[in-house]
């Protein structure tokens, strides 16, 4: 029988508790889940609520929390800056990690969180879980069996979409670098980390621009109130709460209606609705009644919010590759759009119309649907294209002693100089080197 590991949860919002927890609560012949730690006491009640975490296991205040070690490994998924001193006091305690991106937005962090990993010599893997997406390891399989001969130029596309923008990066909790950072590193280290990973090189230099272009006062319209509830144009905004949390959720969801066997989680409606209400349920009236009295009810162009909302990043790779990332709010679909363009083919990939098009010169073409893909690979997709749930089953291997890793904490720290190198060039207007000279 295989080792079942005590796992603590120390953030309990959407990817803590809803992705990691929930995934690892599943796997019950594998984890078991023993202390949680959120500030807010509305996330700790559902918490101890799906998982009976004991109340004297639930803490309010990390600082109490990190005083002794309470598991095998703890998932961290805080906010960003709060990562860095709590992995480390974690080392110290002799915790195996589950890290959620971004590491941090400062630099010294990075170097300081690995000399400490070392010191310790635990396991820390970092979130990047496009890494473990059985879509992205077939590009990744296609690449190297040298299908295109070798790779001259990447061009990769971010579609973060209209409504993603407004939720998470306008309203929600990453809307401002000072507290939060940049967004070419929250939202863009995954692409960051599987471009590294693809062209198999570090980077060598990155040139970038990009700015906050629609999402501030000066764009609000004319005669709107700094709240949607108070609003004229609440029916009308395509930014609209009640447009993006209401009418989307019924859009969304309505199937589940008439259907009393459907999973509850599913039957929750899933994310962004479950971070908006931590009601249970969620109806039509509580998340109205919860956006209403947050953060998420705030019109779009009257938020304290400074990250960008389009950027351009441009790379040299060491081993002579170039790459092309855009990321950009304005978008209807989400998804990635990425073409490799090598000296004997294309590969092509399109997340949201669901092919992989392989193209050889001179030979044809082939499509190969990124469904089937992770149907063959994993048979349920748990968020990611199933890069969810692939992480948390390599963490799984990780701590029963598989050194084979879908990546490794310098590698993930890698793409976080990335991003700190494409802000600063966006800042400075000029060509920025990577690494340290």
């Amino acid at each position: 029988m295989d080792k079942i590991f005590t796992i603590s949860i120390l953030g309990c919002g959407s990817r803590g508790h809803y992705t990691y927890g929930k995934c690892m609560y599943d796997f019950k012949d594998k984890f078991q889940i023993v202390s949680v730690c959120d500030i807010n006491p509305a996330q700790i009640e559902l918490a101890q609520k799906a998982w009976g975490i004991p109340t004297e296991n639930c803490f309010l205040d990390a600082e109490e929390f990190l005083k002794e070690k309470r598991s095998d490994a703890l998932v961290i998924a805080t906010q960003d800056r709060d990562h860095v001193k709590m992995c480390i006091k974690a080392l110290e305690l002799g915790y195996d990690i589950l890290l959620e991106k971004p590491i941090s937005p400062v630099e010294d962090e990075l170097y300081e969180l690995l000399e400490a990993n070392k010191k310790y010599n635990r396991k820390v893997i970092v979130c990047h879980v496009l890494r473990y997406a059985p879509a992205f390891l077939k590009m990744k399989e296609l690449l190297d069996a040298g299908t295109i001969g070798k790779i001259v130029c990447i061009d990769w596309l971010e579609q973060v979409t209209y409504w993603h923008q407004a939720h998470s990066f306008v309203r929600g909790n990453w809307r401002n670098d000072k507290e939060t950072s940049p967004m070419i590193m929250q939202k863009c280290c995954h692409d960051l980390d599987l471009l590294q990973y693809y062209a198999d090189s570090k980077c060598k230099t990155v040139y970038s621009v990009g700015e906050l272009s629609f999402f501030k006062k000066e764009n609000q319209p004319e005669g709107a109130a700094d709240r949607c509830a108070d609003c004229k144009y609440i029916n009308d905004c395509v930014y609209s709460a009640e447009r993006l949390y209401v009418a989307k959720r019924r859009k969304d969801f309505d199937w589940v209606e008439d259907k009393p066997d459907v999973n509850e989680d599913v039957r929750q409606q899933g994310w962004p609705f479950n971070v908006v209400d931590l009601s249970r349920p969620i109806t039509e009236e509580s998340i109205r009644k919860a956006y209403q009295n947050s953060q998420y009810g705030r019109c779009v162009f009257a938020c304290d919010n400074n990250v960008v909302d389009n950027q351009t990043v441009v790379m040299q790779f060491e081993n002579g590759i170039k790459a092309h990332l855009t990321m950009t709010a304005f978008t209807a679909l989400p998804g990635r759009k990425i073409t490799f363009h090598g000296t004997l083919g294309e590969v092509e990939m399109d997340e949201e119309n669901d092919y992989i098009r392989v193209s050889r010169y001179g030979k044809g073409t082939e499509f190969l649907s990124i469904k089937e893909v992770l149907k063959d690979a994993v048979n349920e997709d748990f968020g990611h294209g199933g890069g969810d749930l692939m992480l948390v089953k390599d963490f799984y291997k990780a701590l029963a002693g598989d050194e084979k890793l879908g990546t490794t904490l310098d590698r993930s720290i890698e793409s976080h100089l990335m991003a700190l190198a494409a802000e600063k060039s966006r800042i400075t207007g000029q060509v920025c080197s990577v690494h340290k000279e």
